[in-house]
């Protein structure tokens, strides 16, 4: 704190493993093991049975995979410490990966279209007792990867997109082993085209939200927990402030939220209670009704906001 000074700082820190992604690395890891197996093994029924649908849901297996592996690469990086340059250190790598996910993902969602209707136009023969039993198998294995990451989508936007993906991908077994049902019972092989359609349908839209959260973060848009109204209102309620100035609130990467304002103080308040103090009543007031991880404040006396004006010109 600096009691001498004009500014001062107040800090809590990210929990233990640097960011709230490091937390699940386990099941990130544990779940990417799954995901390879399935993938495999959908491959291998989605050629064998001639089933477009399992071949779909083998593809964003594929890239659940992708995604998860570079959710544990950002990890990595983001766990380094940070450099004079690097302020923050990686943490950020996190939300890259995030982006890069969604990408991965539209690209995937538009190719699962685009196969389901040449398959109206040129129908296959798909074998549906094989499908079923394939699909049954990714079923199982995406119900324990949700389970798995339930509790951690919560808290991380790279294990929100995993879970995610992972929840597309169990609705878009069952939706394999529906249409492999209908082909079993009726002969109908449209079914298989029209499931891959259901697996496409349910891949973009999730992603669109998971892109718009993830550019939030990259756009430092203020967390959207936190209501800056509400905080301008918290901060000028305390006793002798008299303004509220160059007020941000951003995301550095999940579970990590930042605030930093500059406080006009009126001098006699300032030279009864001390700067420390001032800061620890500032902190106290955002720390009992926002969750901010980080908060950086600038004690000025009235008119200083027209001399750093003066001082930028």
């Amino acid at each position: 704190m600096g009691a001498g000074h004009d500014h001062g700082h107040a800090h809590s820190h990210a929990p233990a493993g640097g960011t709230a992604t490091a937390a699940y690395v386990g099941t990130l890891r544990v779940a990417l093991s799954i995901t390879l197996t399935v993938m495999v093994v959908e491959i291998v029924g989605g050629v064998v049975a001639d089933s477009l649908a399992l071949v779909a849901d083998a593809a964003h297996m594929a890239t659940d995979a992708l995604g998860l592996g570079m959710a544990l690469l950002a990890i990595h990086f983001a766990n380094r410490p940070p450099t004079g340059n690097r302020t923050f250190g990686y943490a950020r790598a996190e939300i890259l990966a995030a982006l890069a996910n969604c990408l991965l993902l539209l690209g995937v969602g538009g190719y699962v279209l685009y196969e389901a209707i040449q398959r109206f136009v040129t129908p296959a023969d798909t074998e549906g007792g094989l499908t079923i039993v394939f699909g049954a198998i990714g079923l199982v294995a995406n119900i324990i990867s949700l389970t798995l990451l339930m509790r951690g989508q919560k808290e991380s936007l790279n294990v929100r997109g995993a879970f995610l993906e992972v929840a597309a991908d169990a609705l878009g077994s069952l939706a394999v082993i529906i249409s492999a049902t209908v082909i079993l019972t009726t002969g109908w092989q449209a079914a298989d085209p029209i499931a891959s359609l259901v697996i496409g349908v349910m891949i973009v839209p999730r992603t669109f939200k998971l892109l718009r959260e993830t550019l939030d973060v990259l756009l430092e848009s203020a967390p959207k927990d936190v209501d800056m109204t509400e905080v301008r209102t918290h901060i000028l309620a305390l006793d002798g402030v008299e303004d509220v100035h160059d007020l941000h609130a951003w995301t550095i990467t999940s579970g990590m939220p930042v605030l930093s304002a500059h406080v006009v103080v009126r001098s006699d308040v300032l030279s009864a209670i001390g700067h420390e103090k001032m800061l620890h009543e500032l902190q106290n007031c955002l720390g009992d009704h926002f969750d901010v991880e980080h908060c950086t404040f600038q004690l000025e006396p009235g008119g200083h906001a027209e001399h750093e004006a003066h001082l930028c010109h």
